[in-house]
Formats: structure tokens, sequence, C-alpha cells
């Protein structure tokens, strides 16, 4: 097993974790291969293989894996039983979500509280979790030791929002807003641009109605 894999296999982990995860309790209960893994999700045999044999010792010729510890190797290599605090920037709609979306907790993440500007917003609570003002950010994520935070913020917000997250110690964020981010080298950013994503889906599914 080897810490040393590449970021192809560690962004293809969640997938199979989430598969995994999907399945019944028969199925988690009892065994299963690589090669069902990669067949349900229409990938490569060798290389979902090579993957899960990078972060487990479980593989068994023709008995696979133990689902159960498959499971939690894949939690435990990717630090899932660790319970991670994150920030979402910017209460609307799509900030409202992911502050009562519960799939974060699967995954080891807690959203624990929400910022932004609006004063009606703020001093509210979303799923239980307080909106504070952003000018509070920093205070918060220095005391509670986040390091994760969502932008969901209108696109001209969006910068001034990343400066304030990376000067209150936040090292990962994922942003929703269609602008690039100007980070310093130590943050990593993850862009979910949905208007991209879907006109890309429309596109695979009008060049396979043509072909």
């Amino acid at each position: 097993m080897s810490k040393n894999i590449t970021s192809q296999t560690l962004q293809r982990l969640p997938i199979y974790l989430n598969y995994l995860m999907s399945l019944s309790e028969t199925i988690k209960s009892g065994n299963i291969s690589a090669t069902a893994i990669a067949g349900a999700l229409g990938l490569n045999n060798v290389q979902v293989r090579k993957d899960l044999a990078s972060i487990s010792r479980g593989g068994r010729p023709r008995t696979g894996y133990v689902t159960a510890e498959l499971i939690s190797d894949i939690e435990s290599f990717l630090g899932f039983e660790n319970r991670d605090g994150v920030i979402v920037a910017g209460i609307g709609n799509f900030g409202r979500a992911m502050m009562c979306s519960e799939s974060f907790s699967d995954y080891g993440f807690d959203v624990v509280c929400g910022f932004d500007c609006n004063q009606d917003i703020v001093g509210t609570s979303v799923n239980g979790k307080p909106v504070r003002h952003i000018s509070e950010m920093k205070n918060f994520c220095l005391c509670e030791n986040i390091k994760t935070g969502i932008i969901t913020v209108p696109e001209k917000y969006a910068q001034e929002v990343c400066d304030i997250m990376t000067d209150s110690g936040i090292k990962y964020i994922l942003n929703f807003a269609s602008i690039h981010l100007n980070v310093p080298e130590s943050v990593n950013v993850h862009n979910e641009n949905i208007s991209l994503t879907l006109a890309m889906l429309a596109r695979c599914n009008f060049s396979e109605n043509r072909s």
C-alpha cells in the first residue's frame, strides 16, 4: 500500500467510496471484486485494481475485498475518520442548500457556520447553524481551526471573499462563482461552474444524438 498515489487515483477514490456506500447492507457484509466495481462504474478493470491496491492490502484472488474493510480503507486514506469543519460564504439559495446538505458528514466534513453581509440574514440560523457577518470570519476560522471554505457569492464579490478566506487560514476552497480566483500557492481552489457543466452535458447529448 503506497501513499504516493497519482492525482488521478485520488480523484477516483471518492467515486469508489460513493458506489460502495450505495450498496445494500447484504453486499456490504460480503465481498466485492475490483472487476465488479469497474463494471458498475464503467471504468477500466486494470486501473480500478491498481487504484485499490495502492490504498488497501485486503484484496484476494477470486474473492476480492471484504466490502466493509475496503470502505474503511478508503475512508481512512482520505481522512474521512477525522471531522473537518467547513464554512460557507454567501447565504443565498445555493449557500443555504450547502448548509442544509447532510451528505458532507458522510465524508468527514461538518458545515459549521455561514457568513454573509446582508443584515437581514446575519444573526439567523440555517439548519441549526449560525449565520455571522463576514467581518467575523477571520476570528471564527482561527479560533475553530477551520481550513475549508465554500464560496457561493456573486462573481463580483468572489475574489474579495476569497482574500478574506485565505487571510483567515483557509487552505481549501470550493468555488461556485464563475471567475478565476487568485490565491497564494499554499491554497488549493476547486472551481465548480454549474453552467459550464450543463453546457458540456448538453453538448455531449447533442453529439450522441448526431452519431
